[in-house]
């Protein structure tokens, strides 16, 4: 039996746009430990001829959009929120200044007794408008009230 209100509805939108600029794609990308000189001041010669946000700059923009949403309280208690299963696949390259949007939309609801929450399906994308789908996503999150 289900604990609480539903986090969410089946189609329910969540949206922001980012820009991150190349000083923050060389910081993420050193944090990360990540050396690939396209994410540098490097890469204007490379064969994207810029400075490119790596996978994990996006993806992981895209995760804290995701469960950030679903922690803040709808009217009641904060909840906790879990990854369970995440799928990225990089269609084209984030450049440095170019606006990102980042947007996941509620494909699925549903009760999980087992793990005492809601488990919610996720069907996600990253756009600019140079290259229109940057990324594309699915995920499952586990979203319960907080202890």
């Amino acid at each position: 039996m289900p604990s609480g209100a539903a986090p969410a509805t089946v189609g329910e939108l969540i949206s922001r746009t980012d820009r991150y600029s190349r000083a923050a794609i060389e910081a993420f990308a050193a944090l990360c430990n990540d050396a690939n000189p396209l994410h540098s001041t490097h890469a204007p010669g490379s064969r994207f001829g810029g400075v490119i946000a790596s996978g994990e700059h996006t993806s992981s923009m895209m995760l804290g959009l995701a469960t950030s949403h679903f922690t803040r309280p709808r009217g009641g208690p904060a909840n906790e929120v879990l990854v369970l299963h995440v799928n990225f696949a990089f269609r084209s390259p984030v450049f440095a200044d170019e606006d990102v949007a980042l947007r996941w939309q509620v494909a699925e609801l549903s009760w999980n007794g087992k793990l005492g929450g809601h488990v919610v399906l996720l069907n996600g994308e990253a756009s600019t408008a140079r290259a229109r789908t940057a990324l594309v996503a699915r995920a499952s999150l586990l979203v319960k009230a907080a202890a």
